[in-house]
Order: structure tokens, then C-alpha cells, then sequence
């Protein structure tokens, strides 16, 4: 059997759009670590690092975590409430991708 795979968009704000030549969005597959276990945001952000590597490296610090000063929204939810890089990415899953409100 497979590792499930789910097609994730990236919405970017006007201040990171230029990383990506000047797209709105991004989209990418996300990928899960196993057959059993379902897609992640990190999964996502593994994908943009190979696929866009200077927008990821805005999107998280050198420890591979968000930045503090980016929020990503997750259908709708603050990712950070829904387990941060190992939040559950559903079919077609939008991330919205702001700069941080403090």
C-alpha cells in the first residue's frame, strides 16, 4: 500500500510572493511518513524546500520550525492550536500564510 499523498495550496501574502515569482499560490503534494499516518503541514513544508527553498526558509527557522513572525492558517485554524507542523492536512487542504498579528 501507498503513503497517502494530498495536493496542498500554499496562499501567500504580497510580501512573500516574490520568492515564488510573484504567484499568489503555491501548491505541492504532501506527503505521509507512513501508510498509516495521513499528510502533515510539515510534510507540506518539506515539499516546498525542494520545490521553492527561499520561501521555506522565510516560512520556518533553522530548527525547521515556524517562524514566530508567520502564522499559517490551516483550513480556516490557526495551525498552531491544531499541533503546529504535525497538523493533519485534509484532501485539498488550503494554508493561508500571514505575517504574525503578536
Amino acid at each position: 500500500m501507498a503513503k497517502p499523498i494530498t495536493l496542498v495550496t500554499f496562499v501567500l501574502p504580497s510580501t512573500l510572493r516574490h520568492w515564488v515569482g510573484d504567484q499568489a499560490e503555491v501548491r505541492v503534494f504532501a506527503v505521509a511518513a507512513s501508510e498509516e499516518e495521513i499528510p502533515t503541514l510539515g510534510a507540506a513544508l518539506d515539499t516546498l524546500r525542494r520545490t521553492h527553498p527561499s520561501l521555506e526558509e522565510r516560512l520556518r527557522d533553522e530548527y525547521g520550525h515556524i517562524r514566530r513572525h508567520i502564522s499559517m492558517f490551516v483550513c480556516g485554524e490557526n495551525a498552531r492550536r491544531l499541533g503546529g507542523l504535525s497538523c493533519a492536512l485534509p484532501p485539498g487542504a488550503e494554508v493561508y500564510v500571514l505575517p504574525a498579528l503578536c
